[in-house]
C-alpha cells in the first residue's frame, strides 16, 4: 500500500493514492461509458454532460454514508470534506448516483433503461479503480490471514490502528498482522463483472437486462467477500450492514427481473435511425 504516491516537487504537493485511483475511475468509467452510449446508437455527450453530478452524487452519498455509519469518529463538519483520507462507503455511493441519475434525467428527458445498460460496466470498471485506491490507502482491509495471500499494512495505517486497539499487537509494532486483502479481492470481483457484462452486453434481448445482470452479481459476489473483512460489524441478524443491503438489493433484483420479462424484447440500438440521424448516401461513381 502507498498513502502518498509521490509528492509534486517545489510545490511539496503530496498526491495521495485513494485519490489517484479517484481520478482514475471517474475518467475510465466516463469514457467506457461514452464508448457504449456512441455503439448503441445513444448520445455520448450526453453520458458525458450527465459523468460529473453521478461522480458528485456519488462521492457524496459514499461520504455521507461512511460519515453517518462512524459518526464518533468526526469531530468537525469540515472533516466530512477530507476524502484523501479515505472514507466512502461503496453503496453510500451507489445510492447517492442513482439519485443524481433520476434527478438529472428529471431535467434532461433520456430513455432509462439503455442508458442504465451503457452505465453497468462502467459502474465496474470504476468500482476496479476504486478498490485499488482502497487497498494503497489502507481502508476496507480484511480479517487474519493464515496464507501465502497475507498483507501487513504500516504503522499508522487502520489495520495497525485496530490491532493496536485490539490488542493484537503493541503500539511499537512498525506493521500490522497478516490481513486478506480484500481490497484486491474487490477489485479483481469487479474485473471479472466488467468484463461478464461486456460479455452479455450483445446478448441482451431487452433494454435493461445489463444493469439486471450488475444488480444479482455485485450483491452476490459483495456478501461473500465481507466474510473475510474485518472494517465493519455486525449489524443484522448476523451480517454485517453491507450484507443487509446485499441481501435487500437481490430482492429488489429479483422483482426487476419480473417486472423486465413483462417489458417486450425490444433494443434502442436496434431501432432504425430517424431520417435526421441516418448517414447520407455516398455519392455515386461517375
Amino acid at each position: 500500500m502507498r498513502q502518498i504516491l509521490f509528492t509534486i516537487p517545489v510545490l511539496n504537493l503530496p498526491i495521495y493514492g485513494y485519490g489517484a485511483m479517484l481520478v482514475l475511475a471517474f475518467a475510465s468509467s466516463t469514457l467506457l461509458a461514452a464508448w457504449r452510449a456512441k455503439r448503441e446508437k445513444l448520445d455520448p455527450e450526453l453520458v458525458f454532460d450527465m459523468a460529473f453530478w453521478l461522480f458528485a452524487g456519488g462521492l457524496f452519498g459514499a461520504r455521507l454514508f461512511y460519515v453517518v455509519q462512524y459518526r464518533d469518529g468526526f469531530h468537525s463538519p469540515l472533516d466530512f470534506f477530507k476524502f484523501w483520507n479515505g472514507g466512502i462507503v461503496y453503496y453510500g455511493g451507489i445510492f447517492g448516483g442513482v439519485a443524481a441519475f433520476f434527478i438529472y434525467r428529471k431535467f434532461n428527458p433520456f430513455p432509462i433503461r439503455p442508458y442504465l445498460d451503457a452505465l453497468a460496466p462502467s459502474i465496474a470498471i470504476g468500482t476496479l479503480f476504486g478498490r485499488l485506491g482502497c487497498f494503497l490507502n489502507g481502508c476496507c482491509f480484511g480479517d487474519l490471514c493464515h496464507t501465502a495471500l497475507g498483507v501487513r499494512f504500516p504503522k499508522p495505517t487502520d489495520p495497525w490502528a485496530s490491532q493496536v486497539r485490539n490488542g493484537l499487537i503493541p503500539p511499537s509494532a512498525e506493521s500490522s498482522l497478516p490481513l486478506h486483502p480484500t481490497q484486491l479481492y474487490s477489485a479483481l470481483d469487479a474485473l471479472v463483472l466488467l468484463v461478464l457484462l461486456s460479455a452479455y452486453f450483445p446478448m441482451r434481448r431487452r433494454d435493461g437486462e445489463v444493469i439486471g445482470v450488475l444488480m444479482i452479481a455485485y450483491p452476490i459476489t459483495r456478501f461473500l467477500i465481507e466474510y473475510v473483512r474485518n472494517d465493519e460489524g455486525i449489524f443484522f441478524a448476523g451480517m454485517t450492514i453491507s450484507q443487509t443491503i446485499s441481501v435487500g438489493l437481490l430482492a429488489c433484483a429479483g422483482a426487476y427481473w419480473w417486472w423486465l420479462s413483462t417489458r417486450p424484447m425490444s433494443r434502442y440500438a436496434d431501432l432504425p435511425l430517424a431520417p435526421a440521424e441516418a448517414p447520407e448516401p455516398a455519392a455515386s461513381a461517375s
